[in-house]
């Protein structure tokens, strides 16, 4: 039975239809414990990725997913905070890694790699598949690796991953695909605010998304969570429909709660604080720069618009 005292509605979907599985998704908690301020709330970042962990405890879940920066850049003595919060999750923890969890350019600091990533917060591997209940979950990178997209915060699944990707889905029966970077439906309503606040800046995108989304279509593949913009949407391209889960660390500041059962998926919106912290998350978001302002816009816009689809 889906839990409505969680929150509100997001979407309710045909597919994924399978054997009764409930996961949480947790996006983006960007722990930063040396860090303050900025739209991030970054001196609050561990506390509500732990309100999370705490209220996904009674929730009576498979799983709790996550599709990246889980660290505000990759540094050690995050990664060390994140290992504490997850210290007592007594279910599997199945992430893959933004792009502020992989080694980057700009980066001051020495960044664990991607494969270093795979081993601490996924089966070992990336890609992966490993059985979630009656689904098939699926994450992919990205974000890059040392080698790959250090220069840049895009985001791209390679050829290789591809080849592999569509190999797994033929074998799949109810795949949920993880991975971190956005298709353009989503992507495309930062640039639509633009008409609202044209000084507003373009996160980074997803490159080459096409082949990706014609191996996930060919492939059977119907639903896919990302994260990365800080902000609850939803499209649908080349047949797949993407759910983008808010994070836990800016406005407004929650997970997803899903629900799958032989009648389709449901996805529930958790706020992590309380309504005078999500106020303060909004009054942050929204102040802290031009681009934030505008995420912050389209996230109470969203928001508003609950639930996003229901078929």
């Amino acid at each position: 039975m889906s839990d409505e005292s969680a929150g509100p509605l997001m979407a309710r979907l045909d597919a994924p239809a399978a054997e009764h599985t409930r996961f949480a998704v947790v996006a983006d908690p960007h722990v930063g414990v040396r860090a303050t301020g900025t739209s991030k709330l970054f001196e609050h970042t561990r506390e509500h990725f732990e309100n999370a962990l705490a209220d996904i405890a009674t929730r009576n879940v498979d799983a709790v997913l996550s599709p990246g920066d889980l660290t505000k850049d990759g540094e050690p003595w995050n990664y060390d905070a994140v290992d504490e919060t997850l210290a007592g999750l007594d279910v599997p923890f199945y992430a893959v890694p933004g792009n502020h969890d992989v080694p980057k350019k700009r980066d001051e600091h020495d960044s664990p790699d991607a494969s270093w990533f795979a081993k601490k917060y996924g089966p070992g591997e990336l890609p992966y598949h490993v059985e979630l209940g009656g689904l098939d979950l699926i994450g992919l990178n990205s974000s890059g690796t040392s080698e790959r997209l250090y220069e840049s915060h895009d985001g791209q699944v390679t050829a290789e991953s591809l080849e592999w990707l569509a190999e797994t889905l033929d074998t799949a029966e109810n795949p949920l695909i993880l991975v971190h970077h956005n298709f353009p439906p989503v992507s495309d309503q930062i640039e639509a605010h633009r008409e609202v606040e044209p000084e507003m800046g373009l996160p980074p995108v997803m490159r080459d998304p096409e082949p990706f989304a014609d191996v996930l279509a060919a492939g059977g593949a119907e639903l896919v969570f990302t994260g990365h913009y800080h902000l609850p949407a939803t499209g649908e391209y080349r047949g797949v429909r993407e759910l983008a889960a808010p994070t836990t660390c800016s406005f407004p500041q929650s997970y997803l709660l899903c629900e799958t059962s032989p009648e389709g998926t449901t996805v529930r919106l958790v706020p992590v604080t309380d309504e005078t912290g999500l106020e303060l998350g909004h009054a942050e978001r929204s102040q802290d720069s031009v681009t934030s302002g505008g995420l912050t816009a389209i996230a109470a816009a969203r928001l508003a618009s609950f639930p996003l689809v229901y078929e």
